[in-house]
């Protein structure tokens, strides 16, 4: 038999996001002068009674005294606090509903707002312990209760001793009178709610710190509204990915850490062990022996166009689903490319060198105009495509080339072969991925068939080009102008120095990888991305995954989600029907897309069903992954 459970929780910054006497401030001190500096004062003797260097009485009084409060403000404070309840309290409504006579509010705040807020998630009035406000004859609040024990220090002691609660007692809370109801021996565990305040003087004496509802609620296996808490889900963000990503996954309610650099195979393999989501950008190696490494690992985000960084292949066997951001920073690339043949076609990087050496250098020597030139675009994806129709807009006669079968976009011409497009045109740009196949797409027999004169462009992938190549054919004048973003190798940091056989060569525009690297791209990943991958974990949708089977999945209403991942082998399906079948399972939904190495099964269920129904799903031979969502 279960032993009988209580809960008690608290209400400021934990019921409700805000300190209730804090938003009364801010209702009825509108319009003095004086506003922000008694706010400011409000909030300071809330934190010192908070955190137990204050009494609680006189940080009550002098709170009182600087709100200069009356009774009509007490419904505009309510109407507030109805919408700052927090948020995953009214996410996990059923769980107060259905143990409303096992929770007690005990506070130090007043019932006079408090009742009318807890009972919204059905809390019982009789269940609520609080001050009560004293008004004189026009309304005005002039104090409260003085003989209630919740305006002392060790009221909730006290309010808690009468009680005489039976079973096990859990304390939840943000505040020092929180810990005390624990220090007393009157709670079994104080549990530290951290979803809307975090105090470090309060964090160190919990038994668990809870930044959610559902942290608790999944302790005690009572989880209904999530499967599993945000906060347990590990995100490692590499390379400076932009604050919006940071901004939106902790939102989100994850666990975020950060790290400013790249991280090599060792350090990587070692840090992803606990982690549930890595985003990186191009300069770190996801490697299958870091993926060997990464047990829990689930989905990883590029922060970027290309994914060569990443073995696919080994995140596919896995079951972990890859997202990048294949559009946000194209236009970044394109003007970047526009703006470097330009100042190639003008030789303008010499002589804006020798202009800061003192040298006047007027001539118009190996200074063409762009229009009516002949630029080569290899490669004709989401990047190539727009500067081909940029590149139109401007003058140049466009050519292109891709090995898969393109439509032009306006006047482009399409060259059947890439040495067709190298003989032809006076600007090469390339813009093509990164695939093993692409090494050395460019060398010297490709310089070789090129124009005397030519520009060249590489804004793609440094194994592309043969450096070397290159080079000599600057160097024999063959190349007149160079603008080269990305290099076989590259620092990991912004401290690591760049060597490379290309500096100083003339009228040669070297940049470090920064093709995408605009404000407006870079925000336009950082929202993109943790989209992506926020909505494969809630609801399983695969959309824009770079290496698992595309799956757009309507919402989760009334049931419970089963995300089955297993190698691609005949009669699986069949095999996960027959156990809802032998259980006698309604399906509500299922989804089904499968690739050459993996299925990916989506079944929508009712809610009820015995456990055993999941430990048999999960041990379906060549199973590689599984998840419940609700």
């Amino acid at each position: 038999m279960k032993s009988k459970r209580s809960y008690v929780i608290d209400f400021d910054s934990t019921f409700t996001q805000v300190e209730a006497l804090e938003v009364l401030g801010e209702i009825s001190l509108a319009g003095e002068h004086d506003r922000p500096d008694k706010l400011a004062q409000l909030e300071e003797l809330t934190n010192q009674g908070m955190e137990g260097s204050l009494s609680f009485r006189e940080s009550l009084t002098r709170r009182l005294e600087l709100l200069n409060a009356e009774e009509k403000h007490l419904p505009q404070l309510v109407a507030v606090l109805k919408k700052k309840i927090s948020t995953s309290f009214v996410r996990n409504e059923d769980f107060f509903r259905e143990n409303r006579e096992d929770i007690y509010i005990i506070s130090n705040g007043f019932k006079e707002f408090i009742i009318p807020i807890v009972k919204e998630l059905g809390i019982k009035e009789e269940n609520v312990f609080a001050n009560t406000f004293e008004f004189d004859e026009k309304g005005k609040i002039t104090g409260f209760d003085k003989d209630n024990v919740l305006s002392f220090n060790g009221g909730k002691v006290a309010t808690l001793k009468t009680l005489d609660l039976q079973g096990d007692v859990y304390m939840i809370g943000d505040g020092y009178t929180d810990y005390e109801v624990k220090a007393a021996g009157l709670a079994n565990k104080f549990y530290a709610f951290t979803e809307n305040i975090e105090r470090d003087s309060i964090l160190e004496k919990a038994d668990h710190i809870t930044p959610s509802m559902d942290e608790f609620l999944y302790l005690f296996k009572m989880n209904k509204a999530i499967s599993y808490p945000k906060n347990r889900i590990k995100v490692l963000l590499l390379e400076n990915v932009h604050p919006a990503a940071i901004g939106l996954m902790k939102e989100e309610g994850y666990n975020v850490v950060t790290h400013s650099g790249a991280m090599d195979e060792e350090e990587l393999a070692e840090k992803i062990k606990d982690v549930s989501v890595l985003g990186i950008r191009s300069k770190t190696q996801l490697t299958k022996k870091v993926l060997e490494n990464a047990p829990r690992l689930i989905a990883v985000g590029a922060f970027c166009i290309g994914t060569n960084q990443i073995d696919l292949e080994t995140c596919l066997e896995k079951g972990i689903a890859v997202f990048n951001a294949p559009y946000s920073n194209t236009r970044s690339v394109v003007e970047l490319a526009i703006g470097e043949i330009i100042l190639l076609s003008r030789n303008l990087p010499d002589k804006i060198s020798r202009m800061h050496q003192g040298e006047w250098d007027k001539s118009a020597s190996n200074s063409r105009e762009i229009r009516g030139k002949k630029i080569g675009i290899v490669g004709y994806g989401n990047i190539g495509s727009q500067l081909s129709v940029v590149a139109e807009a401007i003058g140049f006669d466009v050519y292109y080339y891709d090995m898969v079968e393109k439509l032009a976009l306006g006047n482009a011409t399409k060259c059947n072969s890439l040495n067709e497009l190298l003989q032809k045109v006076d600007i090469v740009s390339l813009h093509v991925d990164g695939r093993k196949e692409n090494h050395h797409l460019i060398g010297p027999k490709e310089f070789d068939l090129m124009k005397d004169g030519v520009i060249f462009l590489n804004l793609s992938r440094g194994h592309v080009v043969d450096i070397n190549a290159l080079v000599q054919h600057i160097s024999s004048g063959k190349v007149t102008g160079a603008g080269i973003d990305v290099f076989p190798e590259e620092p990991k940091t912004n401290t690591e120095s760049f060597e490379s056989p290309l500096r100083n060569l003339p009228n040669v525009i070297l940049t470090p990888h920064i093709g995408g690297s605009t404000e407006e791209a870079q925000a336009n990943i950082g929202n993109f991305v943790p989209g992506k991958i926020m909505e494969y974990i809630n609801t399983g949708s695969t959309t824009n995954s770079v290496n698992f089977p595309n799956l757009q999945l309507p919402s989760l209403e009334n049931a419970h989600r089963l995300i089955h991942i297993h190698e691609n082998k005949p009669g699986i399906i069949a095999r996960i029907n027959n156990i809802f079948a032998h259980h006698d399972i309604n399906i509500v939904g299922q989804y089904l897309k499968t690739n050459e190495t993996i299925g990916y099964v989506i079944t929508d269920i009712d809610k009820e069903y015995e456990p055993d129904v999941i430990k048999e799903l999960k041990e379906i031979e060549h199973t590689i992954r599984f998840r419940v969502l609700y």
